[in-house]
């Protein structure tokens, strides 16, 4: 059996586009984000809580606020599950830190989101 050529098996690599694709299009809408935030806080009024809960309780700042939230956290995964997958060899090791970083992604999510609605 040939291990090169079109009949070559490759496996664990079809992730690069994918993974990079989505690193830029979640970096593009944080950004976005950012933008829009900025251009709320360079008004005159004085910033404090009145002026933050109005920011944030417009619905498109929530949508926003929340595709943000989402974004952010997938963009996190993406980085940190290459990094465990690069640098930790023991599959076990390895696959308790995917699992800790998933939930700990997901609630770090979730109380974000809770907060957002809130408001």
């Amino acid at each position: 059996m040939s291990t090169f050529g079109s009949k070559r098996l490759v496996v664990g690599a079809h992730y690069g586009l994918r993974d990079w694709l989505a690193q830029r299009i979640t970096a593009v809408l944080m950004a976005l984000f950012t933008v829009a935030l900025l251009a709320q806080l360079l008004g005159p009024a004085p910033l404090g809580y009145d002026r933050w809960a109005g920011i944030f309780s417009q619905q498109w700042m929530k949508f926003l606020t929340f595709v943000t939230i989402l974004s952010l956290a997938y963009h996190a995964w993406v980085g940190v599950r290459d990094i465990w997958m690069d640098y930790v060899k023991p599959v076990g090791v390895r696959l308790a830190l995917q699992v800790f970083t998933i939930v700990w992604l997901l609630g770090c999510a979730g109380w974000a989101i809770q907060v957002l609605w809130r408001l």
